[in-house]
């Protein structure tokens, strides 16, 4: 498979004003990827754009060649699926039906004539890649939700992701006895992959409770494989002797140069810590995850319409060909909620079909899918009704943030305390999560917001989900500001 810039094909062709490209797809993760062979497969002529070095996104991402790991699926589910798509990848792009550029941010889109043009940054070595294209997918994937408590920014204190990252890609653990805390499904994933590599897990704290998907119990009978694989999970952390703590969370992390413990308190309905109940947990690194974020940046700069998932996050609005409010505009995998790997397959291929019925004026000479478009489409819903139903059961109480403390750091960027954040709205007046950032720096360092901003919005009173609008979805270089051109005289 292509595993860096050097070994993408060609050039973009149209980065000196030739022919646009049919199809601009940025991500290269399950949507992403589902996309790009699929889109190639029908004859279109396909830009992947992704900032990682090589395809799979989060979900797929493995080990580099140097480390010689000797079974990287083992990390890893539908790795099979996984490495056929990478490998007819690597086909078009030889062929030169897909030009893939990893190692590109792209950080803004516009629209020019009839097409697009997309604006990238090489991570690599700052140099701007610019390309057109007649449709967009984004498929940008999310982030993770991280909700503070004290001791939180103590080194051993990664997020979930992050522990699973440092598995999947660098063969190492966070540390030897993991607590694996937060809220999602996610947990129960981490927790089997660091127990299987080696590491004690003595606890996952989930802030939520599984009896909450009986309240769906529609959509959960209609995803059989899905309560198949939450029986593995189960199954894997009873071998490895993990304890699961429900309607609990971790609301303090103990140490000096690193956590040493972790204090775990029970939680009442809205998440409040019930007092007296709080309990110490030694160890020597904390994996801390409450779901994730769509990444939505390019898509709200362009004005794409957004809606409220079930777990308060912001979404993209789509319709059941995974268009977005903007024509010419198309959405995969996270961006229109978070919803796992096969749903993101899934949408990347019926937002192809989709594309493909604009660009050609006629339906795609072939379906993947062997029962046809429309059990796909049932097959994407029934994967979507879970996702809320998922999203509902483990969303956030307004009650966590009676485990902050005023020294809390809400940004550890800029290094706000939950005080500076409390002065702005109760004394400053600031009314919202943008006003609060003026008042106080939260969320304008380097991640821009987003780790701190789900905790930002609610002391601030104002719906975690509100989406910014940003011209730049990543930093640029100026100078490639500098180069753009002017733009029209409307004299």
């Amino acid at each position: 498979m292509p595993t860096s810039p050097c070994d993408t094909g060609p050039e973009p062709h149209d980065a000196a004003g030739g022919d646009p490209f049919d199809l601009a797809v940025v991500g290269a993760g399950p949507a992403g990827l589902a996309a790009t062979v699929e889109a190639a497969r029908l004859g279109l002529r396909v830009a992947l754009f992704d900032a990682g070095d090589r395809p799979g996104g989060q979900y797929h991402r493995h080990p580099a060649p140097a480390l010689g790991a000797l079974r990287p699926e083992a990390l890893h589910h539908d790795w099979r699926a996984f490495a056929r798509r990478t490998a007819t990848l690597d086909g078009f792009v030889r062929s030169g039906r897909v030009t893939y550029r990893p190692g590109c941010h792209v950080w803004t889109v516009v629209p020019e004539g009839p097409a697009w043009r997309l604006h990238a940054v090489a991570t690599a070595d700052d140099k701007a890649v610019t390309v057109r294209a007649r449709a967009v997918v984004l498929a940008t994937g999310s982030y993770e939700r991280q909700l503070p408590f004290p001791g939180w920014t103590l080194p051993g204190v990664v997020a979930a992701g992050g522990a699973q990252a440092m598995l999947k890609s660098g063969l190492v653990l966070p540390g030897r006895r993991v607590v694996v805390a937060g809220s999602g499904p996610l947990l129960l994933a981490v927790a089997c992959s660091l127990a299987t590599a080696g590491a004690r897990v003595p606890v996952v704290v989930e802030a939520g409770t599984y009896l909450g998907y009986a309240k769906f119990a529609p959509d959960v009978l209609r995803n059989p494989a899905k309560l198949a694989e939450g029986a593995t999970h189960g199954g894997t952390l009873l071998r490895h002797g993990v304890r699961v703590l429900t309607r609990h969370a971790v609301v303090e992390a103990h140490g000096t140069d690193r956590v040493e413990a972790v204090t775990v308190a029970r939680l009442d309905p809205d998440w409040r810590p019930v007092p007296g109940t709080g309990r110490r947990v030694p160890c020597d690194a904390v994996a801390v995850g409450h779901g994730l974020v769509p990444q939505l940046e390019l898509a709200t700069a362009l004005g794409c319409a957004t809606r409220t998932s079930a777990d308060g996050t912001s979404a993209l609005v789509l319709d059941t060909d995974q268009s977005t409010s903007v024509p010419g505009i198309w959405a995969a995998g996270e961006p229109g909620g978070v919803g796992g790997a096969r749903l993101a397959v899934l949408e990347g291929e019926l937002a192809v079909e989709s594309v493909a019925r604009s660009l050609l004026g006629v339906g795609p000479p072939g379906v993947r899918n062997a029962r046809g478009p429309t059990a796909a489409r049932r097959h994407r819903d029934r994967l979507r009704g879970f996702a809320e139903a998922m999203g509902a059961v483990h969303r956030p109480g307004v009650g966590w943030t009676d485990w902050l403390r005023e020294d809390t750091e809400i940004c550890r960027c800029e290094e706000v305390p939950v005080a500076r954040v409390v002065e702005a709205v109760d004394t400053l007046g600031a009314r919202d999560a943008r006003t609060v950032k003026l008042f106080t720096r939260a969320g304008m360092g380097w991640c821009q917001g987003r780790t701190c901003g789900p905790a930002v919005a609610a002391l601030a009173g104002t719906p975690e989900g509100a989406p910014d609008r940003r011209p730049l979805s990543c930093p640029v270089p100026l100078r490639h500001l500098a180069e753009l051109p002017a733009p029209p005289s409307r004299n």
